[in-house]
Order: structure tokens, then C-alpha cells, then sequence
């Protein structure tokens, strides 16, 4: 239901109608189930000279607790299907990519409205993570293209020396069959926190989706919080060996699409990090 809410605005685009619809949407949500939200607005220069109108939603349960929580993901979807072979130039769905870990952290929301954990917990949903430069074009690769709110806020923070425990990012995380390898970067930077994660999943029954194995480390949100922000942060993010980039077959296609997600994997990626919220202390 939290996924296709999202899709039902259509490609949540930087500047787009959808988009502000949904950023009204996802703030109303989390007010809902009684959080303080902080919408952080704020400009940033695409990789095509597109200045782009940014919201970094921030919702915090408990927000007077020193001994905090973050949860969080991308809600912006790809204004280009790069990887597809039809309609390139047209913006994806983005079913899986920006409103699967979105939906999650909703449903995470609402659990949290029902029954408090004995820490604060931030949820924060990052913006222009999706709005990154095309492999191939003949444009000089420009870095750091992707990411643009997580880069915002990492040096930006909503308050003022705010530091939780550790950050986890979800990804892509609605596939049928979707596994979550130990990315390479999250080993580097938290890999205590991979223990834990991984290992709550292994407990609840959940370890065909999170596998033991280490994969090369991605670009993604959690980057920058690591780097940027100093907050160890690890990335729960779809690995499939089969594709090119290892990333799900629709990934950045016009087939990233409400049908393919699988609400067992959503709720196997949900249960996990609620088990982890709850037995933290």
C-alpha cells in the first residue's frame, strides 16, 4: 500500500508536480504517526546545470533522547530509464528504487506511533539521491553526481552536533528474492552493525534474503554519512551477481513497477530493522 501510494504520483522528479505531491503526502504520513518532522528545503546543481529544488523529509520520535537511531532512504525517483533500451529519456516508477525502503520506513513509522522504543528514532528520506549523471554520455564525468540531499544534509545537519549510534540505509529492497549481501563499504565503515543487522535477520528466519557473503562497496547515501557526516552508516541494498552493475535487472528500466514488489521481502527487510530498533538500548 506504501508503495504504490508513492507510484500513484507518478516519477517523483525534483521540480515536478508528483514530487511535491508526494513530499506533501510523506510529511502528512509522519506527522500522522506522531513524529516531529523537519522539512529541509534547499538547491543543488545537477550534473546537466538543472537547479534542483530539494526536500530532505526528517521525522524524530522522542527527539529529546541523546541515544538515537537513524533509519533512512531515498524517496526521489530516476528522471531517465538509462539502462532500458525503449523511452530512455522518460522517468521511471521507481517502484523498487526510492519507494520500497520508503515504504518500509513508513511502516516503521507507524509501529513506532504504537509503541515507543527506549531509544529516539530519526527517519530521514533523502532527496535527489536519483538524479545522477548517465554512464556513457559524452558529457565529462562529473563526481559525485548522485546523492545530492544526503550530500546536503551530511554537512548540514538538521541539529546542531546531532550524532546517532549508526545509520542504516535501505535500498531497493522490495524484489521478489531479493538478497542483501555485507556491502563492501558498510564492512569498512560499521561492520559491527552489519553483525548486528545480519544477525537479528538470521534469528527471525530471514537469512535467505541477508547473506553472509561481502560485496564490493557501492556509491550511495551512506557514503556520504560516513564520509561526510561521521555517522557510521551501513547500506541494505538489493545485490544480484547475475547483471552488469549487480544491481536488480530493473534497475534505472521502465519495468521498476508496483507488480514486481514482493511483500514478503518488504516485510523481511521491515521485521529485521524493527527487531534491531527494539532490542537496542
Amino acid at each position: 500500500q506504501f508503495v504504490k501510494a508513492q507510484v500513484d504520483f507518478g516519477p517523483r522528479v525534483p521540480n515536478s508536480a508528483a514530487h511535491s505531491k508526494c513530499a506533501e503526502y510523506l510529511t502528512a504520513k509522519l506527522k500522522e504517526y506522531k513524529a516531529e518532522v523537519i522539512v529541509q528545503q534547499a538547491e543543488a546543481k545537477a550534473f546537466d546545470g538543472k537547479v534542483l529544488k530539494m526536500k530532505n523529509i526528517i521525522a524524530q520520535w522522542q527527539p529529546a533522547k541523546q541515544n538515537r537511531i537513524m533509519l533512512c532512504a531515498h524517496w526521489d525517483t530516476r528522471p531517465f530509464a538509462d539502462q532500458d533500451k525503449t523511452d530512455v529519456n522518460k522517468p521511471i516508477d521507481g517502484a523498487n528504487d526510492g519507494g520500497s525502503g520508503v515504504a518500509v520506513l513508513l511502516e516503521i513509522g507507524r509501529q513506532l506511533a504504537a509503541s515507543q522504543p527506549n531509544i529516539g528514532v530519526d527517519i530521514i528520506l533523502f532527496d535527489a539521491e536519483d538524479y545522477g549523471q548517465p554512464d556513457g554520455g559524452m558529457q565529462k564525468e562529473q563526481a559525485n553526481s548522485y546523492c545530492l540531499g544526503s550530500q546536503y544534509w551530511a554537512t548540514n545537519k538538521h541539529k546542531q552536533d546531532y550524532f546517532p549510534r549508526f545509520a542504516i540505509l535501505l535500498d531497493m529492497v522490495g524484489a521478489k528474492n531479493a538478497t542483501f549481501t555485507m556491502e563492501g563499504g558498510s564492512m569498512h565503515y560499521a561492520p559491527t552493525v552489519v553483525k548486528k543487522v545480519w544477525d537479528t535477520a538470521a534469528k527471525l528466519g530471514y537469512s535467505t534474503y541477508f547473506v553472509y557473503e561481502q560485496t564490493n562497496p557501492v556509491t550511495d547515501d551512506h557514503y556520504y554519512l560516513n564520509t561526510l557526516a561521521e555517522i557510521p552508516s551501513i547500506d541494505i541494498i538489493h545485490y544480484d551477481q547475475t547483471t552488469k552493475y549487480h544491481f536488480p535487472s530493473v534497475w534505472h528500466t521502465h519495468n521498476d513497477k508496483l507488480e514486481n514488489i514482493d511483500p514478503k521481502t518488504l516485510k523481511a527487510v521491515g521485521q529485521t530493522l524493527l527487531e534491531t530498533v527494539y532490542t537496542s538500548h
